[in-house]
């Protein structure tokens, strides 16, 4: 069973910097795309950034430019560098993977969030 794992959010002034992590665990082939998405209060989940493994990287119109995604091979890690911090990037962030398990079984994954608050 594969899992993701989030940390690194938390309390940061408008103009700060938060870097996220989501670690994945479990038995794993490949990972087709890794991406974040965040929820703010009365929102939608919207997309900040969605990676594919063939190099084409998509990030939301409001991160661009400050936001930064990343991945240790090595760790089995994503990271979502968070600079020029403002409030209105407060919510919960999700990690999110496409993983393929076995040659036969590929799957969607969720992390289970982690609050980013951005004070004025």
């Amino acid at each position: 069973q594969v899992q993701l794992v989030e940390s690194g959010g938390g309390l940061v002034q408008a103009g700060g910097s938060l870097r996220l992590s989501c670690a994945v665990s479990g038995n794993i082939v490949s990972i087709s795309y890794m991406g974040w998405y965040r929820q703010s209060p009365g929102k939608q989940r919207e997309l900040v950034v969605l990676s594919h493994s063939g190099g084409t990287t998509k990030y939301g119109d409001s991160v661009k430019g400050r936001f930064t995604i990343s991945s240790d091979n090595a760790k089995n890690t994503v990271y979502l560098q968070m600079n020029s911090l403002k409030p209105e990037d407060t919510g919960v962030y999700y990690c999110n993977m496409g993983v393929q398990e076995t040659m036969f079984s590929f799957d969607d994954y969720w992390g289970q969030g982690t609050q980013v608050t951005v004070s004025p």
